[in-house]
């Protein structure tokens, strides 16, 4: 197969870090210029002409849209009363509704499509009403970028409330806003400057529109840390506390404010590892790894002499053989999540940490969850009921309430969709013989003694943990007759602290390495062969696609990276990602790691060779992985195809990093990107529609 490729230029750039020269031919391609807007358009127009040959676009749109369920947006509590968006089934603008019940009927307050417009759909990354309920603040984008602004809305009229701050939010990852406990104010956490220069702070805004109503709040969070912090307050309104760091927060300052004038002071300043947890009474209730890989529960007092001494900390929940993730106070209650090979559990105890029962999950499968663990910490005013959702590999997200006492779950929100599917555990060993469990979702009556075409998706970064739950384009996959493998790789929050740094910095190649042994034990073990299998992966994820794309290209029919990272070392010269490869990959001002970086960067590991079909996907607007990643690897991987396998790409205009990406647009990038799925590995023949719940 001779594709068309739109040409791309080269040029003679080089990218120097400590010292260490790096050619960069295709720099050319970070800019946002006419010439290369018009090449990425080309490389849209390709890979659409490409994927959709011999297919019916609707045919996959239809199955995409049959299995598509989005994980709800949980209501949040204030004043008696429940807020919540409400999205209509086109995927058009929410609007917020507030009601007597989490799930209630209630009566709109604002609809968002006033924020937006047809081409710049208004998209919601938050919202938080004041603890009065009279006040509630929004976060609302307009090109699935992610970054947002602050609107207040005045609850009893709907009217749009004038002298909101002007400063943009990065992000939903610091939760949005923290209300001070009289509903005078609230504290966020924003861009001091450009997005491009990713220099933020924490701000203190009372309402008003009187000048100089938004300062700057001077928390000691460390000099130079770009990392982000969140507010959290205590319900009387006597504590503040500051959770710093987004993937491991620690507790990093307090302030009493009983007395009125008192300084933050510094709290936890200097550890490791996790403590996220919330403000109960004069304490600081956490779940932490310190001393506990799978994680405890702790108390620290608040007027603490030397509060980062764990001598100092009262253990209520010993750390057990599952892994604790979080805990939400609920009335009297802590209600306390956690996974059990993966699946979720959730202990209820009293706040000495005795044992008070269980909630009776709906099945195995996930809990709702943020992407991040500071921004769970954005829970609001504490509610008397324990309200979350839930989904599992086969089956979409419902949404239950739970109160302490009782031995039954309220159903608010019933299951859409049933994947006709079935559910199996594998273990692979790694080379180093750890083993790297494994969910393999197949179709109900497949024969599992012949080999199926198969994806594997898989993360293992971050300490973000990968959950069995329901994902409607993995479904749709399944749907169209293969078979899903999610693979758990370390580097990922599943089995703890010592499964995350596994894979962390010096060791970052130990994530590639699981990949590849789940890879092998799969066609060794007969489930697939090579000329069958794909894997797809996002964001860091991604990264790990073009490391396999590039290291083994032998072991693919098909490489699907979204939204991906794949130049470490352009990265260092974008604010946001230096910030992240510093923290996570290696320090850019050592040489020797800088190599080091050399060695894991799937766009400096491309080379003349045979490599297996490649779809791309990014978006136009992605403040994280620019589109400049996307389009960098694709040309060299063109340059360099040897053999007859397609490299696509396709950059979606009004496209984020997918958390802010309008509806039709992600409904857009999955119907390609399963169309690719289905034209690569044969699935041709079945397109299944769900069955009843």
């Amino acid at each position: 197969m001779t594709v068309p490729y739109p040409p791309a230029r080269t040029v003679e750039a080089f990218e120097d870090v400590a010292g260490v020269r790096v050619p960069d031919p295709y720099r050319w391609l970070e800019e946002e210029t006419p010439e290369v807007h018009r090449w990425q358009r080309r490389q849209a127009e390709l890979a659409a002409a490409v994927i959709y040959d011999g297919q019916d676009p609707e045919a996959v749109r239809d199955l995409i849209r049959a299995y598509d369920s989005a994980r709800p947006a949980l209501p949040r509590y204030a004043a008696g009363r429940w807020f919540r968006a409400v999205t209509p089934p086109d995927g058009a603008a929410p609007t917020v509704v507030v009601a007597d019940r989490p799930f209630g009927a209630g009566r709109a307050v604002i609809d968002l499509a006033e924020f937006g417009g047809e081409e710049n759909p208004a998209f919601l990354s938050w919202l938080a009403p004041a603890p009065d309920g009279r006040v509630l603040a929004l976060g609302v984008c307009t090109d699935g970028s992610e970054h947002n602004t602050i609107r207040l809305i005045e609850v009893a009229s709907g009217r749009v409330l004038d002298g909101a701050p002007e400063q943009i939010l990065h992000s939903a990852w610091a939760g949005g806003v923290s209300w001070l406990p009289d509903s005078g104010g609230f504290y966020f956490f924003a861009l001091t400057g450009s997005p491009q220069e990713f220099r933020q702070a924490v701000f203190l805004h009372r309402l008003g529109t009187a000048p100089g109503n938004t300062t700057v709040e001077p928390i000691p969070v460390g000099e130079g840390s770009r990392e982000y912090t969140l507010v959290q307050m205590s319900p009387d309104g006597r504590w503040a506390v500051a959770a710093h760091r987004v993937g491991s927060p620690i507790p990093v300052a307090v302030r009493d404010l009983s007395e009125p004038g008192t300084a933050w002071r510094p709290f936890v300043t200097d550890c490791p590892g996790t403590i996220a947890g919330h403000i109960v009474g004069d304490h600081y209730i956490a779940v932490t790894d310190v001393a506990a890989p799978r994680g405890r529960v702790i108390a620290i007092p608040l007027d603490a002499a030397d509060p980062g001494d764990p001598a100092g900390w009262t253990e209520l929940v010993p750390e057990g053989d599952t892994v604790l993730r979080s805990l939400l106070p609920v009335g009297e209650h802590l209600y306390l999540s956690e996974f059990d090979q993966t699946f979720a559990r959730v202990r209820i105890i009293d706040r000495s940490g005795a044992a008070a029962g269980e909630v009776p999950l709906p099945g195995r499968g996930a809990l709702a969850a943020p992407f991040f663990a500071l921004t769970a910490l954005a829970a609001g005013a504490p509610a008397d009921d324990f309200v979350f959702a839930f989904s599992t590999p086969t089956s979409s997200w419902g949404v239950y309430r739970h109160r302490p006492g009782e031995t039954e779950l309220e159903t608010l929100s019933a299951p859409a969709i049933t994947l006709d599917a079935e559910l199996e555990a594998g273990l692979a060993l790694a080379p180093d013989g750890v083993a790297v469990p494994y969910h393999v979702v197949r179709p109900a009556g497949s024969d599992p003694a012949c080999a199926a075409p198969a994806l594997i998706s898989a993360y293992g970064a971050a300490n973000v943990p990968l959950l069995p739950q329901y994902q409607p384009d993995m479904a749709a996959f399944v749907a169209a007759g293969g078979v899903l493998v999610q693979a758990y790789l370390r580097g990922g929050g599943e089995f703890g602290r010592d499964w995350y740094r596994a894979a962390h910095r010096e060791r970052r190649h130990v994530r590639d390495t699981d990949l590849v042994a789940v890879a092998e034990h799969l066609i060794a073990t007969g489930l697939t062969t090579a000329d069958r299998l794909a894997v797809t992966g996002g964001s860091d994820g991604g990264l790990m696609c073009g490391v396999a794309v590039t290291t083994r290209p032998d072991l693919w029919r098909a490489v699907l990276p979204r939204e991906p990272l794949l130049d470490l070392v352009g990265g260092t010269r974008d604010p946001y990602l230096d910030f992240v490869i510093r923290k996570a990959w290696a320090d850019p001002d050592d040489p020797a790691e800088v190599r080091r970086l050399l060695g894991l960067s799937p766009y400096q590991l491309v080379g003349p060779g045979v490599f297996p079909a490649v779809y791309i996907q990014a978006g136009a607007t992605d403040p994280r992985c620019r589109p400049w990643h996307a389009r960098k690897f694709a040309a060299r991987m063109q340059a360099a195809q040897e053999g007859e396998a397609p490299i696509l790409l396709h950059v979606f205009d009004n496209a984020g990093h997918g958390a802010a990406t309008p509806h039709d647009v992600a409904v857009a990038q999955d119907t390609e990107w399963l169309a690719f799925l289905i034209g690569t590995l044969g699935l041709r023949g079945r397109l299944s529609r769900p069955g009843p719940t």
